[in-house]
């Protein structure tokens, strides 16, 4: 089974999220976050959340990108439960029990998105449609391994 995870790929997200999500965190789309959202009122931080980040369970920040990645059915399980109890926390939830299957079907949409190799990396933008919010997610895929430009060049310091 695939599953989402946050990865940060340079130091942006801590700039431009409030809170970022930590790397290696599972992570869910998280557009729940602004079902009732007034449009005017997502500025700043909050409207690069709502267009660009993934949410990751863990700290509850956001992330640019996510990756895909292997999850066992225990991993999963805990994942639903963590989800539950932030909607719980967080959204006012009445208990766990009535905020699992909710849970559940937002972590099954996650996993639902990752019907691609391990380690390929996902994008996701939002807007305001005439019906609520609009996501599109989008796979980025790197055809030809090992072709990228060297990081740094080690020579040899004669000792």
């Amino acid at each position: 089974m695939h599953m989402l995870k946050t990865i940060r790929l340079d130091a942006s997200d801590a700039l431009v999220f409030d809170p970022a999500a930590e790397p290696g965190e599972w992570a869910v789309s998280g557009a729940f976050a602004f079902a009732d959202a007034a449009p005017e009122a997502l500025t700043g931080k909050s409207a690069q959340a709502f267009r660009n980040g993934f949410l990751g369970i863990g700290s509850f920040g956001r992330s640019t990108l996510a990756v895909v990645a292997s999850i066992d059915e225990p991993a999963f399980e805990h994942l639903v439960d963590a989800l539950a109890a932030h909607f719980v926390d967080r959204y006012g939830a009445p208990d766990l029990d009535a905020a699992r299957p909710v849970a559940r079907e937002e972590v099954r949409f996650a996993a639902a998105l990752c019907e691609h190799p391990v380690n390929t990396l996902i994008a996701v933008e939002r807007e305001l449609g005439d019906e609520g919010i609009v996501e599109r997610f989008r796979a980025i895929k790197h055809d030809t391994p090992g072709d990228h430009a060297p990081v740094w060049e080690i020579a040899d310091d004669g000792a």
